[in-house]
C-alpha cells in the first residue's frame, strides 16, 4: 500500500512539473512576444494537433509500423547472434567487432545509403529501425546468456541436461531480466531510427511531415509532429514495460 502511495506521489510530482513547464513556456511567450514561426507556444501546438489530427495519425501510424517491424527484426537477429556468441567463441571474436562498427556509424550517415539501396518505401525505414535497435539487445542478451553461475551449469550437467534443455530452462529465463531493459531502449530507438530515415527520403511518415512543415515554415505543425511521435515512443516503451512485469514477475520493481 505504501509503495502505491509513493508511486502515486511520484506521478503527481511529474505531472506537476510538466504543467509548470507548460505554464512557464506560455508566460515567456507572452512576455517576449515570440513569433509562432520561431517558437509556437503550447496552445498553438495543441491547436495544430487538433486541427490536423487525422493527417498526424496517418503519418504517425506509418512511422509506428516501421518502428515496430524494425524493432522486431533487429531484436530477433541480435538475440540469435548473442546465442551464437555464447556457444561459439570464434563467431564472437569474428562478428563482435563488426557489431561495434555498426553501432559507431552515425545513423544519419547511413540513411541516404539505405534509401539508395532499398528505395524510399517502408523497407529502408524498417532496416534503419532494426539497425538502431540491434546493439542494445545484442549486448544485454549476451550478458544475460553468459553470466550464469558455474554451480548452476554444473547442476544441469550432473542431471544430464542437454544443451537445449540448459538453454530453455536456465540460460533463457536468466536472460530475461537483462533482455527487457534493452528492449525498452531498443523500441524507443527504433522510433527515432524510422523517423531519421524518413527525413532523408519518404512520401509519408512523421519524418516526412516534419520536413515538409519545416520547408513551408509551418512550425506549429512541425512541433505537433514531434509531440505525436514522442507520445508513440512513450506508449511503445510502456507496452514493453507492461509485458516485462507480466513475464519477469519474480523480479522486484525498483
Amino acid at each position: 500500500m505504501d509503495q502505491r502511495k509513493t508511486k502515486l506521489k511520484d506521478q503527481v510530482r511529474i505531472m506537476g512539473i510538466f504543467i509548470l513547464f507548460l505554464l512557464g513556456w506560455e508566460l515567456l511567450d507572452y512576455l517576449f512576444k515570440i513569433k509562432e514561426i520561431i517558437l509556437p507556444n503550447p496552445h498553438e501546438i495543441l491547436f495544430a494537433i487538433t486541427g490536423n489530427f487525422n493527417e498526424l495519425v496517418h503519418h504517425v501510424s506509418i512511422t509506428g509500423t516501421e518502428a515496430i517491424l524494425g524493432f522486431v527484426l533487429g531484436s530477433l537477429i541480435s538475440f540469435l547472434i548473442a546465442v551464437s556468441f555464447v556457444y561459439s567463441s570464434k563467431i564472437k571474436k569474428t562478428m563482435y567487432p563488426y557489431a561495434i562498427i555498426i553501432q559507431a556509424i552515425p545513423m544519419l550517415v547511413l540513411a541516404p545509403l539505405l534509401i539508395l539501396w532499398f528505395g524510399n518505401g517502408m523497407l529502408s525505414k524498417i532496416i534503419m529501425a532494426a539497425l538502431v535497435a540491434f546493439f542494445p539487445v545484442l549486448v544485454n542478451s549476451f550478458k544475460g546468456l553468459s553470466t550464469i553461475e558455474q554451480e548452476e551449469l554444473d547442476l544441469f550437467e550432473s542431471l544430464k541436461a542437454t544443451k537445449k534443455q540448459t538453454f530453455w530452462k536456465l540460460r533463457f529465463p536468466h536472460t530475461l531480466k537483462y533482455l527487457f531493459p534493452a528492449l525498452k531502449v531498443a523500441i524507443t530507438l527504433a522510433v527515432v531510427g524510422a523517423t531519421i530515415a524518413e527525413f532523408t527520403g519518404s512520401a509519408a511518415g512523421i519524418g516526412h511531415l516534419i520536413v515538409q512543415s519545416s520547408y513551408y515554415l509551418e512550425t506549429s505543425l512541425l512541433f505537433a509532429g514531434i509531440v505525436m511521435i514522442s507520445l508513440v515512443g512513450i506508449v511503445f516503451f510502456y507496452i514493453v514495460d507492461y509485458i516485462e512485469k507480466r513475464i519477469v514477475f519474480w523480479e522486484k520493481e525498483c
